[in-house]
């Protein structure tokens, strides 16, 4: 599913701006589906140039107008279809794996930052997804709440249970890496 697939599914809630559509992307779609202003106002500029989307106008004081977009039929029916035609499939895209793929690398220092930011991060997710679940929504909202929260959950603790292993291992390599060679192994 592709950015402009997920805009009319937040159309498909009810009319909404760019910017509600933004917050519902760093709010109920973040654990699962990231994007920005760049990326959801071109495609709400597309859905209306298809037809799919449209939009009123409504003055503001001092500001520029704002536009309120609305899902059309045609919209809907795209969407429908979209969803009854996804597989259901996971991709998961994380630049902190990939770093922990490379941690020997990295310096002890640099990786304990690392983990620690990652633990801070996912601890404001877990108290973010705790709020979600207070909130009253359909069972199928529910269950990405409670899935992302069983996600996020699952990551701090593997971080708490493999941080020391990791920080061992870095200082293993960079002991290794500073050690003068022999000189047998200098022309190896």
């Amino acid at each position: 599913m592709d950015i402009k697939m997920l805009c009319l599914g937040a159309l498909s809630l009810g009319d909404a701006t760019g910017y509600d559509i933004k917050k519902l992307f760093d709010e109920a779609f973040s654990h699962f589906f990231a994007a920005g202003y760049g990326s959801i106002y071109p495609a709400l500029e597309k859905l209306t140039e298809e037809g799919k989307v449209a939009y009123d106008r409504h003055q503001q004081e001092k500001r520029p107008d704002k536009k309120v977009f609305s899902i059309t039929a045609a919209g809907r029916e795209v969407f429908i279809a979209e969803l009854t035609q996804t597989p259901p499939r996971e991709k998961l895209r994380s630049e902190f794996l990939v770093l922990m793929f490379f941690a020997h690398l990295l310096s002890p220092p640099r990786l304990a930052e690392i983990l620690q930011e990652r633990l801070d991060e996912s601890q404001r997710e877990l108290a973010m997804l705790e709020d979600l679940t207070k909130r009253e929504m359909p069972a199928g909202m529910k269950f990405t709440v409670h899935y992302a929260l069983a996600a996020t959950h699952a990551a701090i603790v593997c971080i708490k249970e493999h941080q020391q292993d990791l920080l061992r291992d870095a200082r293993v390599i960079v002991n290794q890496c500073a050690r003068p060679k022999s000189p047998g192994e200098q022309h190896a």
